[in-house]
């Protein structure tokens, strides 16, 4: 009898939990009679109809290596939806394997190829998806993180709470620029964890497009307030996504931009950090103040972490659902845990109308979650520009009057709220 096979692949960038899903899958298929094979690199070489890179998997060969970070089967960017023939050659590559069931693992753009797939397929081969991002901005419902955002931060924590002591040791900041490709979840949950001096999002500028002299006066600013307390130290946790958000006449700024195979910017080819520890020590030289800021990006230092004991049960449970999901004879959907029990999401609910993405998910600065988070961070506040003791001493640290401070920083503030007054009524 000619038995058919499970295929899993992985899309995207690394994530702590990747081969959780691998070893769970593997495992649980076994035991359904199911076997199992890894392709190599994503969409990679099946989408050139290559059916030599493919791995056997084996309970023997997987059991143990939901301890490790990093993928057991590789991983790639590759987009098959980017032309016909590639996606046509997915299916075919599959179904000369003799596979007849699909596990995927990745992000959105992973989530959008294999929904596209499962369409070009039409039921010879069944599709399941397991979401995969640090960025933690997958859709989910409120409270369900995407595997590998909560090591990633973990681990994101461990690096910036010696950055901050080493800040203090040593007199000087540091601009930690996180990843979170257009949300800031990963960001703000380090930030907020550490108890980092300041956190910046995407997520809390109102306008549609924000510009980097904005970005810098904010930052700017909070050393300002520091110096003023007498404390000449800090670490800010920026999300790298502020840069899709930034006006086209900044982005000029930012040199050439090189994008992904999923038209996605690459921003650890830019040096963000560099460019704003750069602008802000301009900055503060126009009121006589010299100070050092270090950048530092922390990201690849996060993405092949071993998992945590929470990632790794985890991903475990949700390898498992998707095998259970694909071997009862069901197709097109993402897998999720919610409140402790298996809910398959159907693709179609996931993306957003009149687009080809998934919708993401950013962070709510209307959650009782944000506004804690920001109102530890030290930043130069409507309250601070009420109040003509804390102006004297801004005043006093930028050698200018309280009317010229005013003049350069005051929009940081009135401009903000008078956008969100517009966009409340």
């Amino acid at each position: 009898m000619n038995h058919k096979k499970l295929a899993v692949l992985v899309g995207g960038g690394p994530a702590p939990g990747i081969n959780s899903v691998i070893g769970a899958a593997t495992i649980r298929a076994d035991l359904l009679g199911i076997e199992t094979l890894g392709v190599i690199d994503g969409f990679k070489w099946i989408s050139q109809g290559d059916v030599s890179k493919v791995l056997p998997l084996s309970v023997r060969d997987t059991s143990r290596i939901h301890f490790r970070g990093g993928s057991h089967i590789g991983i790639s960017r590759f987009n098959p939806t980017k032309n016909e023939t590639h996606l046509e050659n997915v299916v075919i590559s599959l179904l000369r394997l003799n596979v007849d069931k699909l596990l995927t693992i990745g992000g959105d753009d992973t989530a959008f190829s294999a929904m596209e797939l499962a369409k070009k397929a039409d039921g010879r081969i069944r599709v399941a998806h397991v979401p995969k991002t640090i960025d933690n901005d997958l859709d989910l419902p409120f409270g369900i993180c995407t595997f590998g955002f909560q090591t990633a931060r973990h681990h994101g924590v461990e690096i910036v709470k010696n950055l901050m002591v080493d800040a203090k040791t040593t007199s000087r900041w540091y601009y930690v620029i996180s990843m979170g490709r257009k949300a800031g979840h990963l960001a703000l949950g380090i930030g907020k964890a550490v108890g980092a001096t300041l956190t910046m999002i995407p997520e809390e500028f109102p306008e549609k497009k924000i510009r980097l002299q904005k970005v810098v006066d904010i930052l700017a600013g909070a050393i300002i307030k520091r110096l003023s307390y007498g404390k000449d130290y800090g670490v800010a946790v920026i999300a790298e996504g502020i840069v899709e958000r930034l006006d086209e006449q900044d982005l000029k700024i930012l040199t050439s931009l090189e994008r992904d195979e999923h038209d996605n910017i690459r921003y650890a080819e830019i040096g963000f950090g560099e460019i704003l520890k750069s602008e802000v020590q301009k900055r503060l030289k126009e009121f006589g103040i010299k100070h050092t800021i270090v950048a530092k990006n922390i990201g690849y230092e996060l993405r092949c972490s071993d998992p945590i004991p929470f990632d790794m049960e985890y991903t475990r449970d949700l390898g498992f659902c998707a095998v259970q999901f694909l071997h009862d004879g069901k197709t097109g959907a993402l897998i999720s845990i919610q409140n402790g029990n298996f809910v398959p999401i159907p693709f179609e609910q996931m993306v957003e109308e009149n687009s080809k993405r998934f919708r993401v998910r950013m962070v709510n600065t209307e959650s009782e979650y944000y506004k804690i988070a920001k109102t530890y961070m030290i930043s130069l506040t409507k309250e601070d520009f009420d109040d003509p003791h804390e102006l004297a001493k801004f005043a006093a640290t930028t050698h200018t009057s309280i009317e010229e401070f005013k003049k350069h920083f005051n929009y940081l503030v009135t401009n903000g709220e008078a956008k969100k007054e517009k966009q409340n009524t």
